[in-house]
């Protein structure tokens, strides 16, 4: 008998799998692309640097030259530097200038703060006081610093009439070069902090308030809760706004051109209101531009400076 024997069947060969083909791009597709980006780009490119880097390098040109703007233009190179330099009132702005940002830091920049941490805990009623703090904002500023010019005015004044009525005053609010610059910086202060209270709000909402609890429980009590909780935590927002008021504080013309003219006895004249006399009272526009390269050179600097300071802050 045979032997009969199981037949082997060919073990199944496992079929690879058929790479699936990715559909190939378009030919130019992307640089399409690339060319419809840049066909809405180029239009805003070009109204940004007509109105905002020529006029920049148009008034670096004019800080060389002397000119009326009516008549050609003269190179003069560097006289507009040194005779800008040799003026005595370019300390006294400069002096004052830093007062006035002195000054506001320390009245100005913590005000805000300290409102946003008090409007923080009202319940009710919170959409009321946020309107109110900021209708100064929307105020224009010459009718605000018109209405604090009555307020200060040392006969009738809003400010001498109540002080009056406790045995104070009368005082020359603006009218005296010890008082007068922290008058500017009063009126400025109530007029433009209502945008930074909002802002510290709305950062104050982003705080988790398990970090409040845990601070109650560990026996902190409301000044440790703000220090060591929501201080830190808004730490990147103060660091923005500390330097935009920098910025602002620095570039302040229109309170000591309303309210006092830069007096008295320039002791309120800033480096912006020193610029606007060169230009527009001396007729000196090369001089006027040179100073205002100076300012922009500073402002700059002390950018960089305090960007790189607190480059840290954002990522702590």
């Amino acid at each position: 008998m045979a032997l009969l024997t199981p037949s082997r069947r060919p073990a199944a060969v496992a079929k690879e799998p058929v790479p699936r083909t990715l559909p190939q791009r378009r030919r130019g597709s992307g640089s399409r692309k690339q060319f419809t980006a840049w066909l809405f780009l180029v239009p805003a490119l070009l109204v940004f640097g007509l109105f905002a880097w020529w006029p920049i390098v148009r008034s670096l040109l004019l800080s060389f030259q002397k000119t009326n703007l009516v008549e050609p233009a003269v190179w003069v190179g560097l006289d507009n530097f040194r005779t800008l330099f040799d003026d005595p009132l370019l300390g006294t702005a400069v002096g004052n200038t830093l007062f006035f940002v002195a000054l506001g830091l320390l009245i100005g920049f913590p005000a805000p703060l300290i409102l946003a941490a008090i409007m923080s805990t009202v319940r009710r009623g919170a959409g009321v006081y946020r309107f109110l703090v900021y209708l100064p904002v929307v105020i224009p500023p010459v009718v605000a610093i018109l209405l604090w010019k009555w307020f200060y005015d040392p006969g009738s004044g809003l400010f001498n009439n109540v002080l009056g009525k406790v045995g104070l005053g009368p005082y020359s609010w603006l009218e005296s070069s010890d008082s007068a610059m922290l008058s500017l910086v009063l009126e400025a202060t109530w007029a433009g902090m209502g945008g930074a209270v909002l802002i510290y709000l709305a950062a104050m909402v982003g705080i988790p308030g398990e970090l409040y609890e845990a601070a109650e429980m560990d026996g902190a009590g409301i000044w440790r809760r703000i220090w060591h909780v929501m201080l830190p935590q808004l730490r990147s927002v103060i660091g923005l706004l500390l330097l935009v008021q920098l910025i602002n504080t620095v570039q302040v013309f229109t309170e000591p051109y309303v309210f006092t003219g830069g007096g008295p006895e320039n002791s309120t004249l800033t480096v912006l209101l020193l610029i606007f006399r060169y230009a527009f009272q001396d007729g000196e526009y090369g001089q006027a531009a040179a100073l205002s390269f100076l300012m922009v050179l500073a402002l700059a600097l002390l950018s960089a400076v305090y960007l790189r300071a607190t480059r840290s802050w954002s990522t702590s």
